[in-house]
């Protein structure tokens, strides 16, 4: 399935929220518990019959014998679960559209939990009966129809993309409450990245799991480098999260991404149930922020909080002590401190915290400069702002590296302003884009002195514009052997145009790329700009929407060739603004301090962590790019002291109107 049948798929297995939304008898934030649930029952359907012939052919082999087997330990040897006949989502399908499927779905649920011990109480067997209202009872049997347009072919990596794509859509859709179980897939994306987990035998840790997607995309990670599928089954992790029903969505998010781990319901701050402290290889998490509402008592006394320092109030309460117990004043630091301890002696860690963490003062200070001083905080990224459904401000991740306190960047962090590196999705929301993702990430690889993947990814995009140039020039002159000759009407007088496109193009030379000189490389985009620019003047103009009837089919596709042409040349507008993003910064493949972008920051010296008082805020070492304007200091001058005298008058202007407006009120209305 390529990517855009994949995302058309998406698209159109999300109308099933969509249909839910119009007429179920549901609360705006359950919607995700039943489709969720669907998605799970096409999944296991569409694996055991891939299976099927297999798990029935070793049944018959074996049958009579003495290694004889039952078709279900079968099952859970070759597919991994046993899906009893009740549960076939054909079953279902074909049923009556009648109120009985809800029952129907609860009991293929209840079956398959029955008989496969390690998905109990993971399925929402309750809510269906909730899908078949009285003034439209077939609403749960059109809702199961959609799921079925999911190919049978489909593998697990499909099926785990548009789980991962619902929990986003849900989260989205629900605004703060979404972002209690998601993370944006992009920015933990990013987090490991960063992190570049490793496979073999290794232990992952989220103590705020949500719905899992840490581990997925390290999972995913792993999978994209070349990891096999024996090394991928060591990776194992482990997720507590208090919420039963995002326990739920992060165990089904588990079975049906491959990956092997525990999620546990619990309380993080009051509970330790993998005996965290020095455990684990990486911790990654997006906990809640600014939580305030911890009881000293349960957590002053455990390693895990303490080794560091617990978060204290400056002053003691005024009130009884009989009126409430002494609570943090803010747990933020108890989570950082929480990841940092769970980590063993060569473990990593990337977490999201509030921007505010950075440089807290009273008794964060003291826990946050504790860890900068024994060096294991490795790296600070500030995030853009929007990137979150919960939150608008930016936040920060902070990234520990147990290692580091051993190599000669022990007294340095790397620090690095992302605020202005996003792709906008809608006017509220962010994203990162793959290759902002690499780009990021590849600053953290060069401060490490890995310049292979400098070089690797340079590569990369030079491959994909030659590739599109290549078919771009080949297509733009296929298009300039279209004249088209068409009538249109001009006050009322018909007239004749003919309209040839080589009017508007020329031959691309592409090889200006093929050159490192970035004046070149620049020079070549501004041809590939100018061109698209007068394909889409050529299509817009006025003329064309008097043609002719009878003539409109035939322009329209010449519209549509020019515009998959234009599509093409966006594509390498885009890969070679990436690959001058890099070049521009980096321009010898080694790490560099970029004003605006990055800095390796020293413990001391002038503008030090030090003479900074231990802050974490990437901005203070960062620095922000100046542009220069080109004018002399009596040109600023004057073109300011112009731009006063404007608003001065603007401002008189709107005061009058002001006056005149409520004067003609009062005339209108009386006094």
């Amino acid at each position: 399935m390529t990517d855009k049948e994949l995302k058309e798929l998406k698209d159109t297995l999300w109308h099933s929220a969509d249909v839910l939304r119009a007429s179920a008898h549901l609360a705006a934030n359950k919607y995700g518990q039943p489709i969720l649930g669907l998605i799970f029952l096409r999944y296991a359907d569409i694996l055991y019959k891939q299976h099927k012939k297999e798990i029935e052919a070793e049944y018959n082999r074996l049958k009579g014998g003495r290694m004889e087997k039952s078709i279900k330990e079968i099952s859970i040897e070759k597919c991994g679960f046993y899906l009893p006949e009740c549960a076939y989502y054909d079953f279902i399908n074909d049923a009556p559209d009648d109120a009985n499927k809800a029952t129907l779905v609860k009991k293929a649920m209840e079956a398959i939990e029955d008989e496969n011990p390690k998905m109990e109480g993971v399925l929402p067997k309750e809510v269906y009966a909730q899908l078949v209202p009285e003034e439209e009872p077939e609403l749960l049997s059109n809702i199961v129809r959609i799921f079925k347009d999911i190919p049978e072919n489909s593998t697990i990596d499909i099926f785990g993309e548009i789980y991962e794509y619902f929990l986003g859509n849900f989260a989205l859709a629900e605004g703060k409450d979404g972002g209690t179980f998601y993370t944006p897939a992009t920015v933990v994306r990013y987090m490991v990245e960063v992190l570049n987990p490793q496979p073999g035998e290794k232990k992952f840790l989220d103590p705020a799991c949500g719905s899992g997607g840490m581990f997925v995309q390290a999972a995913r990670y792993m999978h994209n480098h070349n990891a096999s599928e024996s090394e991928q089954m060591k990776f194992r992790c482990y997720g507590v999260e208090k919420e039963p029903d995002t326990v739920k969505l992060a165990k089904m998010n588990l079975l049906l991404n491959n990956v092997r781990g525990d999620i546990t319901e619990a309380n993080s701050f009051y509970s330790d149930p993998y005996n965290a402290f020095g455990q684990f290889d990486y911790v990654m998490a997006n906990p809640p922020f600014n939580v305030d509402e911890v009881v000293v008592d349960k957590v002053s006394d455990d390693a895990r909080f303490n080794t560091y320092g617990v978060p204290r109030n400056k002053s003691k309460s005024t009130k009884k002590k009989s009126d409430k117990k002494e609570t943090v004043p803010n747990a933020n630091y108890l989570w950082i401190g929480y990841f940092a301890t769970a980590l063993n002696k060569n473990g990593k860690a990337a977490l999201v915290m509030a921007n505010s963490a950075s440089d807290a003062s009273g008794s964060e200070y003291d826990i946050r400069k504790k860890m900068i001083e024994e060096g294991i905080i490795s790296q600070m990224v500030t995030l853009p702002s929007n990137m979150f459904s919960s939150v608008t401000l930016p936040a920060t991740l902070w990234f520990f590296d147990k290692q580091k306190p051993n190599t000669d960047k022990k007294n340095e962090i790397l620090f690095i302003d992302a605020r202005n590196v996003f792709t906008q999705i809608d006017r509220a929301h962010r994203k990162f884009s793959d290759e902002q993702i690499k780009n990021l990430g590849l600053i953290s690889k060069l401060y490490q002195g890995d310049k292979d993947s400098y070089t690797t990814l340079i590569n990369k995009y030079k491959h994909e514009v030659l590739n599109r140039c290549k078919k771009y020039e080949s297509d733009t002159t296929e298009l300039c052997k279209v004249e088209f000759s068409y009538e249109y009407e001009l006050d009322g007088i018909k007239m004749i145009h003919t309209f040839n496109p080589l009017e508007y193009s020329y031959e691309l030379e592409y090889t200006y790329f093929e050159s490192d000189d970035i004046s070149d490389i620049k020079y070549f985009r501004s041809l590939i700009a100018e061109q698209n620019s007068l394909l889409a003047g050529a299509i817009q103009k006025k003329e064309f929407d008097s043609i002719i009837d009878g003539q409109q089919d035939k322009f329209k596709d010449l519209k549509i060739a020019i515009e998959k042409n234009m599509a093409l040349g966006k594509e390498i507008l885009y890969f070679i603004d990436n690959y001058l993003w890099i070049k521009e910064r980096f321009p010898d493949g080694v790490y560099a301090d970029v004003i605006g972008l990055c800095k390796a920051a020293p413990m001391d010296g002038e503008d030090g962590i030090i003479d900074q008082d231990y802050s974490l805020n990437a901005g203070r070492y960062v620095g922000v790019v100046i542009e220069d304007d080109g004018l002399t200091q009596e040109e600023f001058k004057e073109e300011m002291l112009s731009l006063n005298a404007e608003f001065t008058a603007l401002s008189a202007e709107a005061k009058s109107l002001e006056e005149l407006i409520s004067n003609n009120l009062k005339g209108l209305l009386g006094e």
